[in-house]
């Protein structure tokens, strides 16, 4: 017995268990036919995912595969993993050829393994007609090198803009944080002498630390990969960066050498810590809590500063959905991601993660998550980035790997501890790089 999924089926799934509410209703969807995907005799699904932001972010992913099997009687496991471990399980699993048939992995995780993949371009075609079209950053990490064909389906990015306490910023002397790169070091500064001190990771700090050293690389015009693939981050422009971040470095709160992802979270909520880059979870952290409610009402969200960029420079954290060729069930598993991406599941699940994770598809950026509080709202364009995970080269393995190592991390660190000059700092880290790319 074969099944096909039709458009019928989608719509009542999609009125079943949680009712179209307004804010639901007010995204744009273009009347495209929905793919006739012939789902496989007998069809159960394994999927895995990094484990939840808040315990809604599950319950609703949950109840939207439920929603999926109701309606076509493919069933389908969901496990959850630390953020951690994904990388790894996904390496085995498209090693060994065995495994979940759709992992949802970061950033450039389909690139890895585009040979072990099944391409989901008719997927993303219909998808980005419907809910017009993809943004840049999902284009970016979704479709192949070079190419139109999606290899991974971008469903969510999370943002890292910068955090700061309003009374101190007004303290300093400021009205809101500069742009350019001499106006945000006067902040700094000021902030430190009036005992209010910025702080950003230069540990090992996966998302906070790499996204803090691509932004000062970024934001003076310099990158770690070129356009063929080689590396290309000994450049006057790196040595510029690192000459200002001796500078920036000097004004920071004292311990961001050995910080980790949760390290400023903790100061910037006991009051040690008054600007600093982070995503959504912390400001929610402290508004859901009384004893830092306070903290919360005097916090604002601006982008990281431009510098010498024509953008905020942010590369935002990709949820990037693969389908393996091992799978014995692919029609119904891109059935089932194209379901998790239509407004009845799509746009509940959206709110339900409080704006961590930003929209893919352009039609979202109507959904209520970023018209309640104003201070989501800068969230919501994350994907509008022209930056990206081994900007500017493409994105290959080498660009997971060098993150995964660090290099950009530690050659700011090395310069900020005063262990190495500007010079030989973007000297080490060349040498690093090019272990892991090469001229294409």
């Amino acid at each position: 017995m074969t099944m096909n999924i039709t458009r019928r089926e989608l719509g009542v799934l999609g009125g079943a268990g949680l009712a179209a509410s307004p804010a639901m209703a007010q995204i744009q969807a273009a009347n495209v036919p929905t793919p006739q995907w012939r789902l496989e005799p007998g069809a159960t699904l394994r999927m895995l995912r990094p484990v939840r932001f808040v315990q809604p972010d599950e319950d609703v992913f949950r109840a939207n595969c439920a929603r999926f099997t109701a309606a076509t009687g493919v069933q389908v496991r969901v496990d959850f993993v630390g953020w951690e471990d994904i990388t790894q399980q996904t390496a085995v699993t498209a090693n060994t050829g065995a495994g979940p048939d759709v992992i949802l992995g970061f950033n450039e995780a389909p690139h890895i393994y585009v040979d072990k993949l099944v391409e989901l371009t008719d997927v993303a075609t219909y998808l980005g007609a419907k809910y017009g079209g993809w943004k840049r950053l999902a284009e970016r990490y979704g479709k192949r090198a070079g190419g139109n064909n999606w290899i991974g389906l971008p469903m969510g990015s999370s943002g890292g803009p910068l955090v700061w306490r309003k009374s101190a910023v007004n303290e300093a002397g400021f009205q809101s944080v500069p742009e350019d790169h001499a106006g945000f070091l006067r902040l700094c500064q000021a902030l430190r002498r009036i005992n209010k001190p910025a702080g950003f990771a230069l540990g090992n700090a996966v998302g906070d630390g790499n996204g803090f050293a691509s932004w000062l690389v970024w934001s003076f015009g310099g990158y770690l990969v070129n356009e063929d693939g080689s590396p290309g981050i000994n450049s006057r422009e790196t040595i510029a960066a690192l000459n200002y971040l001796r500078e920036l470095y000097a004004t920071f709160i004292p311990g961001t050498l050995a910080w980790g992802d949760i390290s400023n979270n903790r100061a910037y909520a006991s009051n040690e810590l008054f600007l600093t880059q982070n995503g959504v979870s912390l400001y929610f952290a402290l508004k859901n809590d009384p004893a830092t409610l306070p903290i919360a009402n005097d916090t604002e969200h601006t982008l990281m500063p431009k510098g010498l960029a024509s953008t905020a420079p942010n590369a935002g954290l990709t949820l990037n959905a693969m389908l393996f060729r091992h799978s014995r069930f692919p029609n119904a598993s891109k059935a089932l991601l194209a379901f998790l991406m239509e407004t009845p599941q799509y746009d509940p699940w959206l709110q339900a993660n409080l704006g961590y994770w930003a929209h893919p598809l352009n039609a979202f950026g109507a959904s209520a998550t970023w018209m309640g509080d104003p201070k989501v709202a800068i969230f919501r364009d994350t994907m509008d980035s022209e930056f990206w995970n081994g900007y500017r080269g493409p994105l290959t393995e080498g660009s997971a790997a060098a993150a995964a190592d660090y290099v950009l991390v530690q050659m700011c660190a090395s310069v900020a501890s005063g262990q190495a000059t500007p010079e030989a700092a973007a000297r080490e880290a060349e040498r690093r790089a090019a272990r892991f790319f090469r001229r294409r």
